[in-house]
């Protein structure tokens, strides 16, 4: 069963049976609005990003996203750069962490998304993120990220080590400007 996440909301990412989630996958979809026309309504292509940043408590360790496909320590991979979108609610770009080989001195990830090609957000229709279990392919939480905006970059959600050494995700849904994850680190800043 999923939960759907409101932002600000967390959601602890142990299995419901008992035990721990060894590998999620955090999916990302979307499709082009349809603009108005001189010859009716037609969507542009737009080429959002996934990015995974890992931080320490508050320093940068690593991060994957289109030009850094896997992290330093293999623990987290993203599966490839789509570059329009529109599988129909599908997943257009996911990224696998497995969380039990994520080295200690990471403590969070930080999901985000951008609009690489810089249209804003208000040209962006049925964009979700989701976190699934990779090993029998239960949705966990959806996050919508409906609603537009006119900024070109999202901080989506983020998974974080607990108290107990377990994770737990956050969604965040905070908007923000940039066309790459390096230009939204000062939109992470507040949340790590």
């Amino acid at each position: 069963m999923s939960v759907s996440l409101n932002k600000g909301q967390s959601v602890s990412l142990k299995k419901s049976g008992g035990g721990e989630l060894t590998v999620v996958r955090m999916g990302l979809g979307w499709q082009a609005a349809p603009r108005k026309g001189l010859f009716g309504r037609r969507a542009r292509s737009i080429d959002l990003d996934a990015s995974a940043v890992m931080f320490g408590e508050q320093n940068l360790v690593d991060v994957v996203f289109f030009q850094h496909l896997v992290s330093n320590d293999g623990s987290v991979r993203h599966t490839g750069d789509n570059l329009t979108g529109g599988a129909g609610g599908e997943d257009d770009e996911s990224i696998l962490v497995d969380l039990s080989r994520v080295p200690e001195n990471v403590k969070q990830i930080v999901f985000t998304v951008n609009s690489y090609t810089g249209q804003t957000f208000q040209e962006v229709e049925n964009a979700h993120c989701r976190l699934v279990d990779e090993s029998n392919g239960q949705e966990l939480a959806r996050y919508s990220l409906s609603g537009g905006g006119a900024h070109t970059g999202q901080v989506m959600a983020k998974v974080q080590r607990d108290a107990a050494g377990g994770w737990q995700m956050s969604a965040i849904g905070a908007p923000a400007r940039g066309r790459t994850f390096q230009d939204m680190l000062p939109a992470i800043q507040p949340y790590l």
